[in-house]
């Protein structure tokens, strides 16, 4: 097994500067995303290509970054989390000179594809903070680090039109590629490699069919009001997509070291923070593609300002700035009441802020004050989803589970965008010889953007409190963190599956929990050295709790499992043991469990199945009699004894 080393010490960078880091970093993700936004309508005159030929530099950004965030995400809590910053920050500013000098279209589409990568940067920048921050700092930085989302977005827009007027296209990719270069720098030079880490083998089948799933699904909600939803490749690409989610999931439950806990991410404070996340990522996106048409559309339309990109762009800034603004308020909302009352508070002024455009939109500033108060709900929800998500997983999973966590946001995000097309090319008013959205559409589409907050709201009512409450929200490191890591054995040394290992203080506060894999290994992190309480349960087996007391340089402790919980006892006939009848195990509706004989004593011993109610029949070997009985199993071993009333004259003259 491969056991942590050692590093030396070093000077640690204050929190402050690895925070300013992580969030300029976070921040240039979001400017990956939205600095070619504004010059879509001029790309196909730029680069001799049709409309929906340039969409591709939207598309293929979005495609490369959920193929590389849950890999990337994976592959930092495995090979360390600031080693896998410093990967996507180089393959960003590549892609960007690529982009810049490659002088067609074929080379700009790979440069945004490589650009992508940046977006593993925030769930990966997140853990780092989990990592490396002091606990009162921790709530305003990851807060700060989720909301640079639609921070980088409002500052993108205004940012692309005055670098394209002024510079031309190429510029946007060469301020990328410096802004790219200057964060990689800083990484490598303030950002510390992370102790938290688990080695074990990368799970490459899982990584290639879910890219490839990802990417059908993607592709088919992006370019579906293009090519048409009921279109022959749109179809298919879905039929694709659930075909191979479908051999993923259960491949995925099977893997040893999976690419996605599903176990983990099946746990309800995972999977409704989740789900949250999909329904916030929908109405987010949907503010920000509103407001920079309504304020660009002709006022001959009735509601539109017939704004530049550059105004447009700069009438975003406030909610961007707001977003910054209210990154403290939200990590001390999250530190005083928790991640779960962040989180529907977060949804809640959403709601609000879509329900209040709907009824004031006749003015520049009524659509400002609007997509500020949606853009300060997003703020705070954004900070609420990874506290939710880091409260509920081991700490040796925090990135793959906030990569996951992100993937889930930017889908929701993708099926916004697809939405919102539909509806304002379906709802529309003719305006001279052009068709255009009427009012309707965009009324329509903040009705919608309502109702997934609200959703939203519903999913994060029912995270169990336990998990969603403040001293369990994100779980924090200290100076001296330690990763141990050891496998849960049977008696004869075979790894022991399914099982799990939490760790306690002594005082009985929860310190951290690991699933072990199918070769029974387990890695949980450590505060630092001293006495710890480890739990090791496992179905079938009575559990143990042992005391232990780490020094900081022994990083390794195996669980022996003795205690196996089993269904057994004495089979006989007319009070005499009976060697070799068939003993089988039926759940009360009827189904098969388990089949055994028993042995030369008579007895027999079956693995404990899940508590409930069973049926256990006993068949003589010789002369067919049979019987059986009712049990009701919960989590202890069961004594049954099974006797046949034949007269043993009976038997033995048969």
């Amino acid at each position: 097994m491969s056991r942590p080393t050692s590093r030396p010490m070093s000077r640690t960078p204050s929190p402050g500067l690895i925070t300013a880091v992580l969030a300029l970093s976070g921040t240039v993700v979001a400017l990956m995303q939205t600095l070619v936004v504004p010059l879509l309508p001029d790309f196909p005159g730029i680069l001799g290509v049709t409309a929906d030929d340039a969409s591709w530099l939207v598309t293929a950004t979005l495609l490369s970054s959920a193929v590389a965030t849950p890999i990337v995400s994976r592959s930092a809590d495995m090979y360390g989390k600031q080693k896998m910053m410093v990967v996507c920050m180089a393959i960003m500013v590549v892609g960007s000179i690529v982009a810049a000098v490659g002088g067609s279209f074929l080379w700009l589409i790979i440069g945004r594809a490589m650009q992508g990568f940046a977006s593993a940067l925030i769930p990966v920048g997140i853990s780092i903070m989990r990592d490396e921050l002091p606990k009162e700092k921790m709530g305003s930085a990851v807060a700060l680090m989720s909301a640079t989302l639609g921070i980088g977005s409002a500052l993108g827009l205004p940012m692309a039109g005055i670098l394209y007027e002024g510079l031309g296209w190429e510029s946007i990719f060469w301020v990328s590629a410096g802004a790219g270069t200057l964060l990689l720098l800083a990484v490598i030079l303030v950002v510390p490699e992370s102790k938290v880490r688990t080695p074990g083998r990368f799970d490459y089948t899982g990584a290639v069919v879910l890219s490839a799933a990802l990417a059908a699904l993607l592709l088919a909600i992006s370019k579906g009001g293009s090519w048409g939803w009921g279109s022959e490749p749109v179809l298919l690409l879905f039929l694709a997509a659930a075909l191979l989610l479908a051999v993923w999931v259960p491949y995925e439950l099977k893997a040893g070291q999976p690419m996605v806990d599903l176990r983990t991410s099946s746990r309800r404070p995972v999977l409704l923070t989740n789900l949250a996340s999909l329904l916030i990522g929908f109405a987010m996106f949907a503010n920000m593609l509103l407001t920079t048409q309504q304020l660009q559309l002709p006022t001959s339309t009735g509601y539109g300002f017939q704004l530049s990109v550059i105004t447009a762009g700069l009438c975003m800034v406030p909610s961007g700035l707001a977003m910054v603004v209210f990154a403290p308020v939200s990590g001390g909302i999250i530190k005083r009441f928790g991640g779960k009352p962040a989180l529907i508070a977060g949804a809640a002024v959403m709601v609000a802020g879509y329900v209040g455009r709907v009824f004031f939109w006749d003015s520049i500033a009524w659509v400002i004050i609007g997509s500020t108060v949606v853009s300060i709900g997003t703020a705070i929800a954004y900070a609420a989803m990874p506290t939710l998500i880091m409260g509920a997983v081991p700490i040796t999973e925090t990135a793959s589970a906030n990569g996951l966590n992100s993937l889930v946001r930017s889908i929701g995000t993708s099926t916004s965008s697809a939405a919102v097309a539909a509806v304002l090319t379906s709802v529309t008013v003719t305006v001279g010889a052009a068709k255009l959205p009427s009012f309707q559409a965009f009324q329509d589409v903040f009705w919608m953007a309502t109702l997934a907050s609200a959703a939203s709201i519903a999913a994060a009512v029912f995270i169990p409190a336990a998990v969603a409450g403040r001293k369990t929200a994100i779980p924090s490191a200290v100076a001296g963190e330690l990763v141990v890591q050891g496998r849960v054995l049977a008696g004869d040394h075979r790894p022991v599956t399914p099982a799990v290992v939490s760790v306690l203080q002594t005082s009985g506060e929860a310190v951290d929990w690991s699933r072990v894999d199918s070769e029974g290994n387990y890695s949980v992190a450590l505060p630092g050295a001293g006495k710890y309480l480890m739990v090791a349960n496992a179905a079938g087996w009575a559990p143990m709790a042992e005391v232990f007391d780490f020094d900081g340089r022994t990083l390794a402790q195996n669980f022996h499992l003795h205690d196996r919980l089993e269904l057994g006892g004495l089979a006989s006939a007319a009070g005499t043991p009976l060697p070799g009848a068939v003993v089988t195990l039926l759940q009360a509706s009827g189904e098969h469990v388990a089949t055994t004989r028993t042995d030369s004593q008579g007895r027999y011993s079956l693995p404990l199945p899940a508590a409930g109610r069973y049926i256990v029949t006993m068949l003589h070997p010789v002369t067919h009699h049979a019987m059986a009985r009712k049990l009701a199993v919960d989590n202890r071993s069961v004594n049954a004894s099974l006797e046949l009333d034949t007269p043993t004259d009976q038997l033995v003259d048969a």
